[in-house]
């Protein structure tokens, strides 16, 4: 039987049109949310999608697959990998830089998207599964967030004007980031 890897063992490398962002994972707060992350990025799930919800002050979200392609635009914000995983809600703070899961209003809805903190947002602690946290690309959490946005539907400005494209997510080892 094969031991978890430890959540200091691995990090996942976002890279965007906006530079690369950094993240360490939780495995032991939300083990079950960081193994789902890893198993996506490895499959190159989240490869061309976008952060299509950006909120100053807020969050950076993505990990649509319905970003993949401009006519499904309506739809951004509501696809998953076909699956849903049980919620891992923790201790762990939403404060900047922190990796968590987004999700419909059920606990248990999450699948693939996620969003990154841009500022602290302590009303979504123990009600969304935080699994992770930048340890590189502050600077680049920064232009994501901070970037010019339009309505999207009904909703106060958070969708790009400019596509900020994630063009992979890989897992490696930390060590060789170092």
């Amino acid at each position: 039987m094969s031991t978890p890897t430890n959540a200091t063992d691995e990090v996942a490398i976002i890279t965007t049109n906006h530079g690369q962002m950094v993240v360490e994972f939780w495995s032991d707060v939300a083990p079950a949310t960081v193994e789902n992350f890893k198993k996506l990025a490895r499959q190159g799930f989240y490869d061309g999608t976008a952060f299509h919800r950006v909120i100053r002050g807020f969050m950076i979200q993505g990990g649509d697959p319905l970003t993949k392609d401009a006519s499904n635009e309506s739809r951004w914000g509501t696809g998953d990998p076909g699956y849903k995983i049980k919620a891992e809600f923790n201790e762990r703070k939403h404060v900047r830089g922190v990796l968590s899961m987004a999700r419909a209003q059920n606990p248990d809805s999450a699948g693939c998207q996620f969003f990154v903190c841009h500022g602290e947002a302590a009303f979504l602690d123990r009600q969304y599964t935080a699994f992770g946290k930048l340890c590189g690309g502050d600077d680049t959490l920064e232009k994501i967030a901070t970037t010019p946005c339009r309505a999207a539907g009904e909703r106060s400005p958070s969708r790009p004007i400019q596509r900020v494209n994630v063009e992979s997510i890989k897992i490696v080892p930390r060590a060789s980031i170092a």
